[in-house]
């Protein structure tokens, strides 16, 4: 069993017993590391740190490897509470990003006004050491505390090996884990549709029915785009580069998108990928988020994707159209 239970971990990352002998360490299921939910999850997750510290020019990449010194908590804790700490700006020693992450942690848990212990899945031992589950749990209470409109995936949920070292030996066992709360659907089936994604309800509906909405939404694009001379013929196509999606956005809003910050005629994966990123990133700055979308899918013609999109812009502005033609 013991064998079973360590043999998946990298061997510079292999845990020493007598380091947390009578503690107990929790470690994600290698099977559950691939779940596509929890792939969304760290995602979204992602995409709200970089969005949010977009002023700041800080990228995040990985959930696993940025955030243990405190550098990003610290600023995301600075622009979400606009809490200020007496910490260093770059702690470069095991240390002092200890005692960073000591300072901030102990903030985020008063300002997180979670009373309950056994609520607090987080500690600074765990997030130094890299910890993906402690981690992830930290940032969906970030969101759920500061940012609560914001859609994360839910019933998200990992298969956890629960290990205890006591000086007899090892004792693990399995358990699930909720990293977001369960659906409405399973608690009331009644609620469902109020708090089901419009757009994944209208995919349900019969072709005819999606088709009149997507009619409509294709019509209110090309009222808007006549004025530059394009038409919109196949929204899932023509949205795939991000060139008329900045250009709708633009002229949507009220500004101009600089010819120098997107590719007019992209040709590669990349470029497309940088436009549609570019057009999200200008939605999430006019506060209409979009934050279930992956820039990706777009790019991949995903249906429902763009349709997320493309219906969050004409529910935003279709009023103000109208009332410009009476």
């Amino acid at each position: 069993m013991e064998k079973d239970i360590f043999d998946w971990q990298k061997e510079e990352d292999m845990l020493d017993v007598e380091s947390f002998q009578g503690e107990k360490r929790k470690l994600i299921q290698p099977t559950s590391l691939q779940n596509p939910k929890l792939e969304k999850l760290k995602e979204a997750l992602v995409y709200w740190i970089n969005s949010t510290l977009k002023p700041e020019h800080i990228v995040v990449q990985s959930l696993e490897e940025d955030l243990y010194d405190g550098l990003v908590l610290h600023h995301l804790l600075s622009r979400l509470a606009g809490v200020h700490l007496p910490v260093e700006e770059m702690a470069l020693t095991s240390a002092a990003q200890i005692r960073k992450l000591e300072v901030i942690l102990e903030e985020l848990d008063t300002r997180l006004d979670l009373k309950d212990s056994a609520l607090i899945k987080w500690d600074v031992k765990l997030i130094h050491n890299k910890d993906l589950l402690a981690t992830i749990h930290l940032l969906v209470a970030m969101v759920r505390c500061f940012q609560p409109d914001l859609d994360l995936p839910p019933n998200v949920k990992v298969e956890v090996v629960v290990v205890e070292v006591s000086k007899s030996g090892i004792k693990s066992n399995v358990q699930v884990e909720f990293l977001t709360e369960e659906s409405n659907a399973a608690i009331d089936p009644l609620n469902n549709s109020e708090r089901e994604d419009p757009i994944e309800a209208l995919l349900k509906l019969d072709a005819h029915k999606v088709n009149t909405v997507k009619k409509a939404i294709l019509h209110f694009v090309n009222q808007n785009m006549s004025t530059m001379g394009l038409q919109v013929v196949d929204m899932d196509k023509q949205f795939a580069d991000g060139v008329i999606l900045l250009l709708l956005i633009g002229q949507l809003e009220g500004f101009y998108v600089p010819l120098c910050d997107f590719n007019l005629t992209p040709v590669s994966h990349s470029e497309m990928l940088h436009n549609v990123t570019l057009a999200l990133d200008l939605l999430n700055d006019t506060d209409l988020h979009v934050s279930t979308v992956d820039p990706q899918d777009i790019v991949s013609q995903d249906a429902a994707a763009t349709l997320k999109v493309l219906y969050a812009l004409f529910t935003k502005h279709k009023g103000k159209r109208e009332r410009r033609d009476t």
